[in-house]
């Protein structure tokens, strides 16, 4: 069984023990496959906080595109950010945007461990 701290120190600690649940039923391989794709597909809530300022002094909804919602980022864009009450609550709230995002990239990136591992088997099986 993999520790996700071993594996990704740098998650927040519910993130970490969300990734931890997901990571139980893997094998060492699988983890490593997880964290690879995971760390690729997954947002700093850093990042949400300074798009979500970006917005604030410039462009509205940047950190709602970053974060896949296009539809409300087209919404902050066209109206300033719902008038900037939308923006300044996402600037409050950019951790939990970030870990909401975040937790679906995880669980389609086990979704693809799980998916690779049961077509192909593990490489471990076969002694490669």
């Amino acid at each position: 069984m993999a520790n996700v701290f071993n594996l990704m120190p740098e998650l927040e600690p519910d993130e970490m023990a969300y990734v931890q649940g997901l990571l139980n039923s893997m094998s060492d391989y699988e983890a490593q496959q997880f964290v690879s794709v995971y760390r690729a597909r997954r947002r700093e809530p850093l990042l949400v906080l300074i798009t979500a300022g970006i917005g604030f002094f410039g462009v509205a909804g940047v950190h709602r595109f970053v974060l896949g919602h296009i539809g409300m980022g087209l919404l902050y864009l066209f109206t300033a950010g719902l008038c900037f009450v939308g923006t300044i609550i996402d600037l409050i709230n950019y951790k939990r945007l970030a870990f909401e995002y975040n937790i679906k990239e995880a669980q389609q990136a086990h979704a693809i461990v799980m998916a690779q591992s049961g077509a192909y088997g593990n490489p471990g099986d076969y002694g490669v």
